[in-house]
């Protein structure tokens, strides 16, 4: 019996510990989205203001 309690507090230490990681996990998931969303919208609006002059794959430069 005294070794089933033991080996359950183990597996509830082990529990929290996973617990505590996934939370900052999900807290750093969330600032990377919010800092991929601030870039997404800052090349929309550099593309929309026509400041894109990189050539990309087989595009030829306009003065071809």
């Amino acid at each position: 019996m005294e070794q089933l309690e033991e080996q359950i507090a183990h597996l509830i230490r082990a529990v929290d510990d996973l617990s505590s990681v996934v939370a900052a996990q999900a807290e750093e998931i969330t600032i990377l989205n919010r800092r991929v969303h601030m870039l997404m919208q800052r090349e929309g609006e550099r593309d929309a203001a026509g400041g894109g002059g990189v050539v990309i794959g087989d595009e030829r430069p306009p003065h071809y």
